[in-house]
């Protein structure tokens, strides 16, 4: 798989019926390894080891639904209230990142409100937190640490 923008974390993948599969320690189960999956296991690592998410915390392709339509969350960030407070889209390295995929986060967040919304495609990373003052969002320069977001 393709190098990213995120330091290498070691993971457990199986070859089946000549197909990839990587383990999920958040799912508990091997999924198939895509570009996609490559970036989502890699991102959520990374916020777990490098940035102090509690993986109890981290719900990942949750389900939801908004104005009868249905949609999976790449991965959603809890505070310790239970409360979600980032949400994050993942796209394949070959994706660039495009005002598209904040359209779709921000309609996954009509249904969530958090704060923060991520998107990344491994290579490049976006933060934003909205103003609630203000009544917009601002990109941050970095990913925060756990403490930031609900502290």
């Amino acid at each position: 798989m393709q190098s990213l923008n995120l330091p290498k974390y070691s993971f457990k993948i199986q070859t089946k019926e000549q197909k990839k599969y990587i383990f999920d320690a958040f799912r508990k189960k091997f999924v198939a390894l895509t570009p996609e999956e490559w970036v989502r296991q890699h991102f959520i690592r990374y916020l777990c080891e490098e940035r102090n998410y509690p993986s109890s915390l981290i719900a990942v392709e949750m389900d939801m639904e908004f104005n009868k339509l249905h949609f999976r969350a790449d991965a959603v960030v809890y505070d310790r209230q239970a409360r979600p407070v980032m949400l994050v889209e993942c796209k394949a390295p070959d994706i660039s990142i495009r005002q598209e995929h904040f359209d779709q986060i921000l309609r996954y967040n009509m249904q969530l409100k958090v704060a923060y919304l991520v998107v990344t495609n491994g290579l490049e990373h976006y933060c934003c937190r909205f103003d609630p003052a203000q009544g917009k969002y601002e990109f941050l320069k970095a990913i925060p640490d756990y403490e930031e977001i609900t502290g």
